[in-house]
């Protein structure tokens, strides 16, 4: 699937999820944990709209240059140990 599929998968099942929290939402009313489990909804929607805002992130290799043919022995050589 495409980043697009995933992300519209996402927000439909988190818009079927808001549709069967919502029923429950009403036995409790405006208790601190229905406000949070609302809270929790519209939080998760923002993070999702967030993360695919976002450019894709690669960690970057510092010292690629050096390790750039898969060997180390730049660095001290080998059998040196600290003193």
């Amino acid at each position: 699937m495409s980043l697009e599929q995933d992300v519209a998968a996402a927000r439909q099942a988190l818009d079927a999820f808001e549709q069967a929290c919502a029923p429950v939402g009403r036995h409790f009313g405006d208790t601190v944990d229905a406000r949070r489990l609302r809270s929790d909804l519209t939080r998760v929607r923002e993070d999702l709209t967030l993360l695919c805002g976002a450019r894709p992130y690669t960690a970057r290799e510092p010292f690629a240059g050096v390790y750039g043919d898969g060997d180390d022995e730049g660095w001290g050589g080998t059998g040196r140990t600290g003193r």
